[in-house]
């Protein structure tokens, strides 16, 4: 029987490794017109041969972006609607998926905390750029990687982006957060025919813990990665929240592995939601309301 992603268009960001990788692998294996993103060539290239060893008939191609710049990723948006608008195509899915994992302070060249730049600044960017291609689809739908670690986490408004007083492990609870709450407005403000979901991987067995010059959260994250899933058990949740078609118009937000879950109360909140869109907005430098139908 033929998949209900055949001929569908994806792209998803952070597809070079980890979990990225095995949802591009599984997503071109049922047949969708893959667009996946990483940062540079060559791991771009060995990522495709490495989906192409798997599926010699995919229909996948890499492009390259650094997420963690504005620029880029409007570069980016650029190219894929180029790509998709001149065939006179739609997007069907955008998965939101790269992530990094900074234990210092670091910023980026648009002057934002890197992990607040790259995992939840661009998912958020991005979706607005491809919005008109998202709205085109029957049913559109957006999905950013989030994280259990999102509970028993508020954002600090006086100081969102930590930078006066750093904590890296405290600084990617937030953004984490904020992908969940970003997925939950999304929803408040558009139909259920365009629907965002925002995914939890669990604990997975990845290498993101080890991109970090700390040799003692290089050695925490080496520990207590041995615990988890394979990425490639991870990635099934996301291509489920791709696929599947009972989960339209539903009311779930927040999925584990292919099953709802309720996210924290503050994630919930209504007015935390529409504060940091309107923060967002700002920083991003988009007109306050522009991301209205």
């Amino acid at each position: 029987m033929e998949s209900v992603l055949f001929g569908k268009n994806v792209v998803i960001t952070g597809a070079t490794s980890g979990i990225g990788l095995e949802a591009a692998s599984q997503l071109a294996q049922l047949g969708a017109n893959v667009i996946a993103v990483g940062r540079n060539e060559e791991r771009c290239q060995a990522a495709l041969d490495t989906i192409k060893s798997r599926v010699s008939d995919a229909k996948i191609e890499f492009l390259i972006a650094n997420v963690a710049e504005q620029a880029e990723v409007r570069r980016l948006a650029t190219e894929i609607y180029q790509r998709l608008q001149s065939a006179g195509q739609k997007l069907d899915v955008l998965i939101n998926n790269a992530g990094t994992f900074q234990y210092w302070l670091t910023l980026t060249l648009d002057g934002f905390e890197m992990q607040w730049a790259v995992n939840y600044l661009a998912p958020f960017l991005l979706t607005h750029e491809l919005l008109p291609l998202l709205r085109a689809a029957p049913q559109g739908r957006v999905i950013t990687t989030s994280s259990g670690s999102h509970y028993h986490t508020r954002l600090h408004w006086d100081d969102i982006q930590l930078r006066r007083r750093y904590n890296g492990l405290l600084a990617y609870k937030q953004t984490k957060l904020a992908d969940v709450l970003f997925s939950m407005e999304f929803n408040r403000r558009y139909p259920r025919d365009l629907q965002a979901f925002a995914a939890d991987p669990g604990l997975v067995n990845t290498d993101i813990g080890l991109k970090t010059d700390s040799l003692i959260a290089r050695w925490i994250w080496d520990i207590r990665r041995r615990g988890g899933i394979t990425a490639e058990e991870s990635a099934r949740g996301l291509v489920f929240l791709a696929s599947e078609p009972s989960i339209q118009g539903s009311q779930h937000v927040y999925w584990k592995h292919s099953k709802p879950k309720a996210p924290s109360k503050y994630a919930l909140n209504e007015e935390v939601g529409r504060r940091l869109w309107e923060i967002s907005e700002k920083m991003c430098g988009i007109t306050a309301g522009e991301m209205a139908l």
